[in-house]
């Protein structure tokens, strides 16, 4: 975000120089503002109207940091960690991103071509935190250096480049870094780039390359020789993320053009460079007096001046400590033990469920689409409150007795009144005294992997399918229950071994494996599912969101979006409802698409969808990087290690896919009823020709055999589950109808 005021004055006062003056040189990069910063043409514009990872940012991405690299710098990443100080509107944001998503639907429907790419483009979705994961895994595929901070990844830069071993050299960020003492700041990088005249491609010009940059001792002369601590507190005034603007200055009886950093600099001389005697001042301003801005401000400033950051060494410290007073917590948030901060540094662990421990809070915000939706609210509200308060115990058991008895409130944006508290003490014991019998060794699951690939296709330990067909071996069940580890000697030490007892675990706690480690009925579900799916991992992980949709009744062809645009809509009332079911199944898997951006029919019907997919995905994942946390927690694995976000790469459900391939099987399949003769094979690959027009840079016939694949692993979990599924029936006819439009 910036300090808004400050940027617009700062624009006038930054400096330039040529990229080749910070050859050699390790740049520390703010992740949140690097993702904000990217050229206007990398980003998706459709990305809003689909949810999940970008399809060509990646690309982006790496050709700007490998540019950067071959100028002699050296990038590396920081993102920030946990929440903390005090969030105004937790749900107003996301609130505002949904509404604008929805008017920008209904620009397409009106089919104004012209407005709707930047229509959907200026929704603000996906935010840049929303694609903090995103860029995290990219990195770490590249093998460029990142770093989770504690909190603040500014004042985590900040700490490595004041620090005398300057770990890093230039810091390119927001405004706010100056806030954190820092004198010299990056606000911009521009890379240059000359045209080939053979075949006019663009190529990288480092000598015209250049950087702009604040002195921050420069600004303090320019706003009149002011001493630091007078800009800190103009700034923090001024309004940014780490303070709220001082509502006086949002008057335009007072300041009628609007307010300019001077004008706050001439409001705090006036009061003798005192904050405390300009909130006095203005002491009978509502907002001022409503929102206790005074305690607001002394919170902004002691977060400023003692933030916990991790050291050179991996401790977790406070800023200043000997000054340091006794209430850190207070304004930056409860400690957590520093195991777990490692695996949050290193990517291992993601904040959301650290967050709810810390702050006590679960904020349930606004999906892209389908917000309105009784199910989803419904969904998010009750049907995954169970997983919460697994992943929760999981979590508590592991740390001080304080976590234990601490009270948890999940909120939600949909009903102001809606105040749900539970203490985790109530919610003990903890599963994880089920899952103490999971401590399989490497030798045990090499054999049982070298006896499964002599019946079925190449599946890696550590896999789903592995996890759950291995264990449809009684034999081998029965040697999966093993005791804890007593000595190091027989400590979990492969990335192998590691996802496979995680992966156990986490299907014990779902309910698909009994404490005698063999299949329950729904595993057998699931084990008929993965079977049909095979090895592909994407198409596991489909399958098994399927069965957790169907053990919930929301994978279905119900009227869940009355009033949503992209439903089917060709043929009879039978057609729709199968074309909806199958395009529903599609919205779990993974376009097949080359890293270019998605242009085709879109779906707000389908993206609502999607974003039912998501709330569950997300829990998953939830639990299960708490039965990973859990697991090293424990102290049974090797922890001498460097591979960290390996295993979190290696685990399920990381990815998030988009609604982009039900789109694609939607389009098809209602296109399909508009010919007289839909089944035949002529017009099935005349539509598939007509469908690769349309999804211009996708294989939309591989694509559409992908989501014929899912569709047949789940139609034989259907089948597998019998009367636990509603309205089988349904299922058999729709199948049966799919049959001859393949």
């Amino acid at each position: 975000m910036g300090i808004l005021a400050f940027d617009a004055w700062a624009g006038r006062h930054t400096k330039t120089m040529p990229l080749t003056s910070l050859r050699g040189s390790v740049i520390g990069i703010d992740a949140i503002y690097y993702l904000e910063n990217l050229p206007e043409n990398s980003r998706e514009p459709l990305l809003s109207a689909l949810g999940g990872f970008p399809f060509e940012l990646e690309s982006v991405i790496i050709k700007h940091l490998n540019e950067l690299q071959s100028a002699g710098l050296k990038p590396h990443f920081v993102f920030n960690g946990l929440d903390h100080g005090v969030k105004d509107d937790p749900f107003g944001p996301s609130i505002t991103l949904a509404r604008a998503n929805a008017a920008a639907f209904e620009i397409y429907e009106r089919d104004l071509a012209s407005d709707t790419l930047s229509r959907f483009k200026a929704s603000g979705a996906p935010t840049p935190t929303d694609l903090s994961e995103f860029l995290k895994k990219t990195l770490h595929e590249h093998d460029i250096a990142f770093t989770v901070a504690p909190y603040s990844a500014l004042a985590q830069l900040a700490y490595y480049e004041k620090h005398p071993s300057q770990f890093i050299d230039a810091i390119y960020g927001p405004s706010e870094v100056l806030l954190y003492g820092v004198d010299k700041l990056v606000t911009k990088l521009s890379l240059a780039y000359t045209t080939q005249e053979t075949n006019a491609r663009q190529v990288f010009s480092l000598d015209d390359s250049t950087f702009q940059w604040l002195d921050r001792r420069t600004c303090l002369e320019e706003l009149g020789q002011i001493p630091p601590s007078v800009f800190v507190d103009a700034c923090l005034l001024a309004g940014s993320n780490l303070l709220r603007t001082f509502p006086p200055l949002d008057n335009p009886a007072l300041y009628s053009k609007g307010y300019s950093i001077r004008d706050v600099v001439s409001l705090i001389a006036s009061c003798g460079h005192n904050v405390t005697a300009v909130c006095a001042q203005y002491q009978s301003d509502s907002q001022v007096k409503e929102l206790d801005y005074l305690d607001r401000y002394r919170r902004a400033f002691m977060s400023l001046k003692h933030h916990i950051v991790m050291t050179g060494d991996g401790n977790v410290e406070t800023l200043d400590k000997e000054h340091a007073p006794s209430d850190v917590h207070d304004f930056i948030g409860q400690r957590l033990p520093e195991e777990l901060n490692m695996y949050l540094s290193r990517g291992m662990l993601r904040p959301r469920v650290l967050n709810w421990m810390t702050s006590g809070m679960i904020l349930i915000t606004a999906p892209y689409g389908g917000g309105d939706s009784l199910e989803y609210q419904d969904l998010v509200k009750n049907r995954l409150e169970p997983m919460r308060r697994q992943a929760l115990c999981l979590l508590s058991d592991s740390l001080h007795r304080y976590y234990q008895r601490k009270e948890i409130t999940t909120k939600v944006w949909f009903d102001a009144d809606y105040d749900a508290k539970v203490n985790i003490k109530d919610l003990l014991p903890s599963p994880k005294g089920l899952l103490s019998t999971w401590h399989v060794r490497g030798d045990t699951i090499v054999e049982q992997r070298r006896l499964m690939e002599t019946t079925s296709e190449n599946i890696v330990p550590g896999s789903l399918s592995f996890a759950v067909r291995s264990l449809s071996n009684i034999g081998f069940a029965s040697k999966t229950i093993t005791s804890k580890p007593k000595d190091e000697e027989q400590f979990l030490k492969t990335r192998h071994e590691i996802t496979a007892n995680v992966i156990w675990r986490f299907l014990q706690l779902r309910g698909y494996v009994d404490e005698q480690h063999q299949l329950t009925p729904w595993g057998k579900v699931l084990e008929a599912t993965l079977t049909t799916a095979g090895s592909n991992k994407d198409l596991e992980e489909a399958g098994f969101l399927a069965i957790e949709l169907m053990r919930v009744g929301l994978i279905n062809a119900d009227t869940m979006f009355l009033d949503y645009s992209g439903a089917p809509m060709r043929g009879t009332e039978v057609d729709k409802r199968n074309c909806m079911l199958v395009s529903r199944v599609a919205c779990l898997g993974k376009l097949r698409s080359p890293p270019t951006g998605y242009s085709g029919p879109l779906s707000r019907h389908l993206l609502a969808y999607h974003s039912v997919v998501s709330a569950v995905q997300a829990s998953l994942r939830d639990l299960m990087e708490m039965s990973l946390a859990t697991l090293l927690l424990e102290g049974t694995v090797d922890r001498d290690r460097d591979d960290w976000m390996d295993l979190s790469l290696g685990l399920p459900f990381y990815d998030e896919n988009s609604c982009a391939l039900g789109n694609v099987i939607k389009t098809y399949l209602d296109e399909l009823c508009t010919f007289d003769d839909p089944t035949s094979i002529s017009t099935r690959a005349e539509m598939k020709t007509r469908c690769q027009g349309w999804f211009q840079y996708c294989d939309c016939e591989g694509s559409i055999d992908e989501a014929l694949h899912l569709w047949d692993a789940v139609y034989t979990g259907v089948k597998a589950a019998g009367k636990e599924v509603k309205d089988a029936l349904m299922w058999d006819e729709v199948n049966q109808w799919l049959s001859q439009r393949r």
